[in-house]
């Protein structure tokens, strides 16, 4: 099974186009949803946290409150350090499990059960950490930086200035696309989109098979 990387810039709509691949029958594993399912009530990492932070990081329900957090680390470089220290590693070692044991997949329009030959491994610090060392391909979800800025405010209801310390403490967006294997442009109608991630699919099936 072949581990293909799929990262970009926040905002630049990774999880869309994870989802199309996965519409395609492509198993992908999320490392921001690894990252949350790590820290969940009950999980050692979160009783490390709490036990560094002290009782504001958690909200009254015992799980973390990760708007607090953010606010924290991204004002504090030294804090943002521990905290990578401390969850890198454990979110690496549950991203290998899960992306190798994917469920049985099999191509879209096959009759057969045999399983597509790649998995995607979806991460917006995959080039800042090593989980880069996973992949033997890299995609670029690109999108321009102000539109990060926007969508991000958006969806997130952050302030620019603190959209534009998460944005720089990732790789810059040229470097990002210089290290791709592809890129998918996400400025773009859906449509789009989708026909891009389509010839991209296939031509992975070709390369793979």
């Amino acid at each position: 099974m072949r581990i293909i990387g799929l990262t970009g810039g926040i905002g630049s709509g990774k999880s869309t186009v994870a989802r199309l691949f996965g519409e395609l029958g492509v198993h992908w594993v999320d490392a921001d949803n690894v990252a949350r399912e790590v820290v969940e009530p009950g999980q050692p990492a979160l009783a490390q946290i709490a036990e560094h932070f002290g009782a504001e990081v958690l909200q009254a329900d015992g799980s973390l409150n990760r708007a607090w957090l953010r606010q924290r680390v991204f004002a504090e470089p030294a804090e943002r350090e521990w905290l990578e220290q401390l969850l890198h590693p454990v979110i690496r070692e549950e991203l290998v499990r899960q992306l190798h044991n994917p469920p049985s997949l099999s191509a879209k329009g096959n009759s057969g059960d045999y399983p597509l030959p790649y998995v995607l491994l979806v991460s917006p610090l995959l080039l800042e950490t090593n989980q880069h060392q996973l992949v033997e391909q890299l995609i670029v979800v690109d999108v321009p930086e102000e539109v990060q800025l926007e969508r991000t405010m958006a969806r997130d209801a952050n302030s620019r200035e603190q959209v534009e310390r998460i944005m720089a403490a990732q790789l810059g967006r040229d470097e990002r696309r210089a290290r791709a294997s592809a890129i998918i442009d996400n400025n773009r109608p859906l449509d789009n989109v989708e026909l891009q991630v389509c010839e991209l699919h296939n031509r992975l099936l070709a390369e793979f098979s």
